[in-house]
């Protein structure tokens, strides 16, 4: 279904969630009772309702199917998604980035999108979408500066906390200048204070984290998530036992990564070495 180019997600969230609510109470159903039948948590149904959680094509099609709204919600699910600016599967881990408390991210091939540089972005843009045309190469960039301009406050808020392997910083992404720009942007969120980076070396040796990218986020009043991705697509994880195995992984992560000191020292050893070999 088309939709004006000048949609705004967040209001589409609010009008989704009131749309939610008014069907709810008219089936004579509490948001426990419609979560229930939905298969989530009453809380969550709530946060649906306040527009402040992104709902998933999944949940839509149960809200239609419990509140016999012929395909209604599946229909506003797909307008938010087309209006988002970020990729359908991170939509939902995006809103939740601006709540967080702290975010601890691990990345085990790639520079982390909130430490990417312009021409770092780019080079990945282009070699995963190699037939997209230059403007919306540029939107995508934008968009990705955007979030970590956001993310990369002085003083941080949420707290960050980055461990990148080895294998990221060594990786030549758009050439030699644009992989010591990049390495010289890390430098920089570390000397000033930005975020916490550990580099795990190679001698690091193996944690479950090693199989994508991997995000934690805490909250002030919520239950921790973890947001996994790949190249092409993205998961929320929010049950609470899948959750806190991602939360020791990182922990013993912490603790075979280098120091934050001695994470910089490195860094700056490959930018002197003329980066990558």
């Amino acid at each position: 279904m088309s939709q004006p180019k000048n949609l705004d997600p967040a209001s589409m969230k609010e009008f989704y969630g009131a749309e939610l609510r008014r069907l709810r109470e008219a089936a004579g159903l509490p948001q426990e009772g419609l979560g229930e039948q939905v298969y989530c948590s009453g809380a969550y149904v709530g946060m649906m309702e306040m527009g402040v959680r992104t709902p998933t094509s999944d949940l839509s099609q149960r809200f239609d199917a419990v509140l016999a709204t012929d395909g209604l919600f599946v229909r506003l699910c797909e307008a938010i998604r087309k209006a988002s600016k970020v990729a359908h599967y991170f939509a939902a881990a995006a809103e939740m980035e601006e709540r967080a408390l702290t975010l601890c991210n691990f990345a085990s091939t790639i520079v982390p999108g909130a430490l990417q540089t312009p021409e770092f972005t780019r080079a990945l843009v282009q070699a995963s979408r190699p037939r997209v045309d230059s403007e919306e190469v540029e939107r995508r960039v934008a968009v990705r500066q955007e979030r970590a301009r956001a993310l990369l406050k002085d003083p941080a808020d949420p707290d960050l906390w980055f461990i990148v392997h080895e294998a990221s910083l060594r990786m030549t992404i758009g050439g030699r200048s644009v992989m010591c720009g990049q390495l010289e942007h890390i430098v920089e969120v570390a000397r000033n204070d930005l975020a916490v980076v550990q580099v795990m070396p190679f001698s690091g040796g193996a944690t479950p984290l090693l199989y994508g990218t991997s995000t934690l986020m805490t909250f002030v009043d919520e239950p921790p998530v973890v947001y996994t991705e790949s190249a092409y697509s993205g998961q929320l994880v929010e049950e609470p036992a899948v959750v806190l195995r991602y939360a020791k992984s990182y922990d013993l992560a912490r603790a075979s990564a280098l120091p934050p000191e001695a994470s910089l020292a490195f860094v700056e050893g490959l930018l002197a070495k003329g980066q990558a070999s």
